[in-house]
């Protein structure tokens, strides 16, 4: 998410929460936030890994500037802001918003310190709670669901930058104690479930909450094709790993192979061999790799080589929403708070692991829908500059909060990148 990275400007939209059920969810919000981050210490909360992964003491900060910004200081009468500091410290890249902290530098503040980070929460928080006492205007509820949202996308970010933390550490610390779960069985081979082509609708009807990035609603062509019925899983990257998947020059988009022989890259991100065995990082420490469950940190080049290995390809974005608009969305993981791809179910049919496991790679580039025009003002000026050299993900992972995913959500990331929870299914022409 990387903000999520659906880094895009809100879209006005109907049948969204109001009143009562909109305070409700503000709170609950602003609590999951603090909840995700009890278990991290003060020095936790200041590091910065790399310079994609922001620390958790900013993220829980730059939230709260978001309320504080586009809301508060408009919106309620003598509002006095926490310290006028803290839009340079923790504005993002809201160009209209004045100058900011560089990015890869966010470690370097140690002040504000994080106690002081949480007064600034709780002084905003209670500021929205007078904002709202009497209920949300109209103009306000949606700068509030916009809020909202905002801090989802913060969230997951938040588990997926302090994984990054602690892999780089050479204790290879645990966020959270590994939980007892029974052995899975082993994955049984992928189904392939075919999906007619046809002139469809894609993109968000306007019904409820969506970015502006997955408007307007529009014609596209999709032609027949078969999509697997789940996601890859580490037992079948084992075995492209084995066959020389990383070594076979063919395999490769060009960009690909150099990023592969620059980085040294032999195996996903996080992953590590010990004893003979390959182990993963994950938010429960290091654990041998669980060869049911979805493979995770990979890269679009990665995804894109392994699919050509497999004599498939990956979906387009347009045939990945297709496919799932009728399905429910679940978050067995983020719900039960184990916080990592999990294997499917065996006896399932139909497509599974849609969401909630890992964002899925397509082959579609990040480019705006047909009639798209960026919103007027600052919370749309950082979308469509950022419709270039990226590619679409479409799903949601083990770290996407509960309502934070549908069928026409766009998740983007530069080919490269593989620190969030990404990972692929597999598609295929009809022939």
């Amino acid at each position: 998410m990387a903000m999520t990275k659906s880094q895009s400007g809100p879209r006005p939209a109907s049948g969204l929460p109001s009143g009562k059920a909109l305070t409700q969810r503000l709170a609950g919000t602003r609590r999951l936030s603090l909840e995700l981050s009890e278990p991290l210490s003060p020095e936790d909360m200041t590091v910065q890994p790399m310079d994609d992964a922001s620390p958790t003491k900013w993220h829980l900060a730059h939230v709260t500037w978001f309320f504080e910004q586009f809301i508060l200081k408009q919106h309620l009468a003598g509002y006095e802001p926490f310290d006028e500091s803290f839009n340079y410290c923790f504005n993002s890249y809201y160009e209209s918003q004045g100058q900011r902290q560089p990015r890869g530098r966010r470690g370097v503040l140690t002040r504000p310190s994080s106690e002081r980070v949480l007064a600034y929460r709780a002084h905003v928080d209670a500021a929205l709670a007078e904002l709202g006492a009497n209920g949300f205007s109209p103009e306000v509820a949606r700068l509030v669901e916009i809020g909202i949202n905002h801090e989802q996308q913060h969230q997951e970010l938040l588990l997926t930058d302090i994984l990054a933390l602690f892999a780089a550490n050479p204790l290879r610390p645990a966020y959270r104690a590994r939980r007892p779960r029974p052995a899975a069985a082993a994955a049984e081979a992928v189904r392939w479930i075919d999906i007619p082509g046809g002139i469809r609708q894609a993109g968000h009807d306007g019904n409820g909450y969506a970015w502006d990035n997955e408007a307007p609603r529009h014609d596209t062509l999709i032609h027949p094709f078969r999509l697997a019925d789940r996601l890859v899983t580490n037992g079948e990257w084992l075995e492209f790993m084995a066959d020389e998947g990383y070594r076979t020059a063919s395999l490769w988009l060009a960009d690909g192979w150099s990023t592969v022989n620059r980085e040294g890259w032999c195996a996903p991100l996080y992953w590590e061999e010990r004893a003979g065995a390959w182990h993963g990082m994950s938010l429960e420490g290091l654990q041998p790799v669980e060869r049911a469950a979805p493979v995770a940190h990979v890269s679009y080049y990665e995804a894109d080589a392994f699919a050509r290995w497999a004599g498939k390809r990956l979906p387009t974005e347009f045939e990945w929403e297709i496919a799932a608009q009728d399905l429910p969305v679940t978050h067995t993981a983020f719900a039960t708070r184990a916080f990592k791809p999990l294997p499917g179910e065996p006896s399932a049919r139909g497509l599974q692991q849609m969401y909630g496991d890992v964002w899925q790679w397509t082959q579609s580039a990040y480019l705006p829908y047909p009639g798209y025009r960026p919103p007027d003002g600052a919370l749309g000026e950082y979308n469509g500059k950022f419709m270039v050299s990226q590619q679409v993900l479409r799903g949601s992972s083990c770290a996407t909060p509960e309502g934070h995913s549908r069928p026409t959500y766009r998740n983007f990331f530069y080919p490269h990148q593989r620190w969030q929870f990404v990972g692929l299914r597999l598609a295929s022409e009809i022939v």
